[in-house]
């Protein structure tokens, strides 16, 4: 299988290497405008195949591509992708905007090209667990849902200031793993967010933006999610999910890396070293998520995550945006309407 890939920034050279690992793939192509990012793949993964723009790789005979490019260029890359007729793997989110997301969605209703959206938790193995025992009854009426991200250090400004926001960048893996585990839509959402004090001048004032939020989100069968989030936790890389329920309770991420030190008295756990960053901590789902693009691609399965789906994620991201920003609740018919 020949699999194309654009965007080779942090993410993308990180899919380069997953994509070149996997058996089935037999041929990679890339492209990336930086020349810096596309010398170091190609030092790295021998025989990448290299083209100079997307147009030239939606043109080299792909079987399926990978959209690992900046959030901006996400909706043309997509549409253009899935114009042709090839299966689309795209990292979240779907456009860099709730408004072209469903410009996206709605262009291309009535066309069966698979597309697959980036949401790698739902391939995590302890988050799958989550998921198979809150569906099999085994924790009865879920009442609460919480989850965490926390990375180490916040990524470059250049990217901050093309990221869309800390809810529609980092905290829309929460909001999707809510939704996922649960099988539950949200309803409404309250948002608040803080700046680090010490964090460079402007760094996310400028933007609007926020270092650390926390969100509550109501679900249609009155469950309550609860997601926290911050840029900078000097730890490690933390991402967890707990699911309660009025029989059981459960947690995906509770592992030797958890970046937490007990004060406990006697207690040694966890083991360490702490995860450093998503290429450690999820590793494993990655490699999962892109195995599945490719039996997608195949047409051996369907899409995991289709555009209808993430859209889902996407509301709730700007409803908290919304809040956030406003001060108030804000119910997702308000967004979505």
């Amino acid at each position: 299988m020949r699999i194309g890939l654009i965007g080779l920034g942090r993410i993308g050279a990180f899919h380069a290497d997953t994509l070149a690992a996997l058996d089935r793939v037999d041929e990679l192509v890339v492209t990336d405008p930086v020349p810096s990012a596309v010398e170091a793949v190609s030092a790295r993964i021998p025989g990448v195949r290299v083209v100079a723009d997307p147009e030239a790789l939606l043109d080299a005979g792909v079987d399926g591509v990978v959209i690992a490019a900046a959030t901006g260029a996400h909706a043309d890359l997509l549409l253009a992708s899935a114009g042709r007729g090839l299966p689309t793997f795209c990292e979240k989110p779907i456009a860099g905007t709730a408004d072209e997301a469903v410009s996206v969605r709605d262009r291309l209703a009535g066309n069966d090209t698979p597309v697959q959206i980036g949401y790698p938790r739902r391939f995590d193995p302890a988050f799958v667990a989550a998921r198979d025992a809150v569906r099999a009854g085994e924790l009865g009426r879920v009442h609460t849902v919480r989850s965490t991200t926390m990375d180490p250090a916040p990524p470059p400004a250049a990217y901050l200031a093309v990221s869309g926001g800390l809810f529609r960048d980092c905290s829309v893996h929460d909001f999707d793993a809510l939704r996922w585990v649960t099988g539950r839509e949200a309803v409404s959402v309250v948002a608040v967010g803080a700046v680090d004090p010490d964090a460079p001048s402007g760094l996310y004032a400028d933007h609007g933006d926020w270092s650390s939020a926390s969100v509550l989100v109501t679900f249609d069968d009155g469950t309550i999610g609860v997601v926290s989030n911050t840029r900078t936790n000097a730890r490690g890389y933390d991402v967890r999910l707990e699911v309660h329920g009025v029989q059981d309770s459960v947690a995906a991420g509770l592992d030797d890396g958890l970046p937490l030190r007990p004060t406990q008295p006697g207690v040694s756990w966890p083991a360490g070293p702490p995860h450093t960053f998503f290429m450690d901590r999820l590793a494993e789902a990655f490699r999962r998520e892109l195995t599945t693009f490719c039996a997608v691609a195949a047409g051996e399965t369907p899409s995991p995550c289709t555009v209808q789906d993430a859209m889902g994620t996407a509301w709730i991201a700007e409803a908290a945006t919304v809040s956030a920003t406003e001060g108030r609740p804000v119910r997702i018919d308000e967004v979505a309407r």
